[in-house]
């Protein structure tokens, strides 16, 4: 029976590069015929389908014009209560021990695939738009992109989003800062995915538990170990953001070669047409065109620079943090080999004496440490 931990984690919501529309450094082109893709639509056609009927009868209802939403999508995406979608990144081990290369990595492809193809009848209330498997990078996961949405509302629309409101249809409560909605069903899926995971003989390590039995030692050199692996896989997180920010240039690049295309390409202007007719029905739709491809790419470039600076100072950070576990776990290591000469040599001693011996021995020094101490304090400051 394999033991493998399991990771849960945000994802950074690039449907494109999910999609592999263009392919960062860490994708591996030849392996991209490998990744299985369950759904791919546009954020704005799954708006219409979800909340469409709700939003005309929401606008129906209004007396005033500034309360009608025209664009349900734009209001959620330019405000702050909620986010437009969801994207979590699911896993199994590690690049070590489930490499997408090897046979480990197949059978993770396979356990994630039928995960997947249960997540709807698990998660009535979050609509997945977008999701698919990556066999192409270091090791196989999903990402899955969804809508949370909640029915029966009275405020608002009736169909709305609400990532909270869907957990809690879903029976996910949560009440404390620690045990939010969204933890608990993080903790709901991983039990899922470690029910599918048996069968194919893979166990589900759960990390952060301990034997009661084991030593202060032991219980520390374990921590230190799991603390180890947590920093390694956000370390390959960051690493996988980084590599996706950093698509803004491949994004450019892309759009560039369109440019040069038939689409972008003014054509010649029809016999017997005037001047105006033909800077309206052609000139104009091509620069408004433009102008929403130039907005598009500083916007990207803007917020792919930010988040490359800031993943790249995590990292840094975790890479620091991991330097420093090493040398403690080295240290424990070293006072534990330490240990156990000493409980050697305890035994050697007490074989020889005996153990009524050895306890009496103890005794005397034990006295004697009490009266030293006794005597330190009894002793006026100077």
């Amino acid at each position: 029976m394999l033991e493998r931990s399991i990771s849960f984690t945000k994802g950074a919501g690039v449907i494109s590069h999910n999609a592999r529309d263009f392919l960062t450094d860490n994708v591996d082109k030849d392996r991209v015929q490998n990744n299985i893709q369950y759904c791919h639509g546009k954020i704005e056609d799954a708006y219409q389908k979800l909340f469409g009927e709700a939003l005309e009868k929401y606008n129906a209802k209004q007396t005033r014009k500034d309360r009608i939403v025209e664009n349900y999508y734009e209001k959620i995406r330019t405000g702050k209560q909620e986010k437009t979608f969801h994207e979590v990144i699911v896993q199994i081990g590690d690049k070590d021990n489930m490499g997408a290369k090897t046979e480990y990595g197949q059978l993770a492809g396979k356990i994630l695939d039928e995960y997947m193809k249960g997540f709807a009848e698990r998660n009535p209330y979050l609509h997945v738009f977008s999701a698919h498997l990556h066999m192409d990078e270091a090791s196989p996961h999903l990402h899955i992109d969804f809508i949370p949405f909640t029915t029966g509302s009275k405020r608002g629309l009736e169909t709305r989003v609400s990532l909270k409101a869907a957990l809690e249809k879903q029976g996910f409560k949560g009440g404390t800062r620690s045990c939010t909605e969204l933890n608990e069903w993080y903790e709901a899926e991983k039990v899922a995915l470690s029910k599918i995971m048996l069968p194919y003989g893979v166990k589900w390590v759960e990390k952060h538990t301990h034997e009661k039995h084991k030593s202060v030692s032991e219980f520390k050199k374990q921590k230190l170990i799991e603390e180890v692996e947590a920093l390694e896989e956000k370390k390959e997180d960051i690493e996988r953001k980084i590599a996706t920010y950093q698509s803004a240039e491949d994004y450019s690049d892309a759009m560039a070669a369109k440019m040069t295309s038939g689409e972008y390409k003014i054509p010649e202007p029809p016999n017997l047409m005037s001047a105006k007719s033909y800077h309206s029905k052609f000139v104009e739709p091509l620069i408004k065109k433009l102008v929403n491809i130039i907005k598009t790419l500083a916007r990207r470039c803007y917020v792919a620079e930010k988040e490359a600076e800031q993943a790249t100072s995590k990292l840094l950070t975790v890479h620091e943090e991991k330097e420093r576990l090493k040398s403690a776990n080295w240290d424990l290591r070293m006072a534990n080999s330490q240990m156990g000469v000493e409980v050697r040599n305890f035994e050697k001693i007490k074989n020889f004496l005996g153990i009524d011996k050895v306890k009496e021995m103890l005794k005397i020094i034990n006295a004697q440490k009490h009266k030293t101490k006794q005597k330190k304090q009894s002793e006026p400051e100077r």
